[in-house]
């Protein structure tokens, strides 16, 4: 992998599962650049707004979206509802000299526009995925499908990131029928804080397939 190609895609499993959290947590752990090219809902601020107080990024550790649209509902729609529409040639992806992490908006099967969706460009992209999922309740059915989808496009998933409290079984489960490896579990933070986030980082316990982008 050469340098310039570095890139790490953070998608979820489903909304508010936390990709920005977990995007930040890998900006931070692995000293990359954020970019979240789409942004739906805009009325309470922007995720890259959130990872930027967060961490404190420098302006050269973020990349501005590509589009902002203030309806906080699927991209498709946000755009339609402001006479606009996502062109897939416009999220290209830039050529930079560090690694970036990217993240999505919403999942993989949301439509970007009437004929694209989110996994579509992923696929352009050919970025390796980690997903992210909650650990309880309905996260098996989820997280399952959106590894087969994933699989069966050939796009590659370096493991799972799980967000939320213990389970002593789902783990396991996923690990087992999902053919993949959980990289972090992360607590639901009382107060999230880039100090409590480096708490989680245990840089000895980095997956092989992590480990080539420090």
């Amino acid at each position: 992998m050469s340098t310039s190609s570095k890139r790490i895609v953070i998608c979820g499993t489903d909304t508010d599962v936390g990709k920005t959290i977990v995007s930040s947590f890998f900006v931070q752990g692995l000293k990359g650049i954020y970019w979240k090219p789409i942004q739906s809902g805009t009325e309470e601020g922007t995720d890259t707004e959130t990872v930027c107080k967060l961490l404190d990024l420098e302006p050269n550790r973020y990349l501005s979206e590509r589009y902002k649209f203030k309806a906080p509902v699927s991209p498709h729609w946000a755009a339609e509802k402001e006479s606009r529409l996502i062109e897939p040639s416009n999220l290209n992806l830039p050529d930079l000299d560090k690694l970036l992490i990217i993240e999505t908006a919403g999942g993989l099967m949301v439509p970007l526009n009437r004929d694209w969706l989110q996994i579509d460009q992923l696929k352009i992209w050919e970025a390796p995925i980690i997903l992210v999922a909650r650990t309880g309740l309905g996260t098996l059915n989820h997280t399952l499908l959106s590894l087969e989808a994933l699989k069966n496009r050939n796009i590659d998933v370096l493991g799972l990131v799980l967000n939320g409290p213990p389970h002593n079984d789902n783990p396991k489960t996923l690990e087992q029928f999902g053919d993949t490896k959980i990289l972090a579990r992360l607590p639901i933070f009382e107060t999230v804080s880039a100090k409590e986030l480096s708490k989680e980082w245990n840089i000895q316990q980095l997956d092989q397939k992590l480990k080539k982008y420090i």
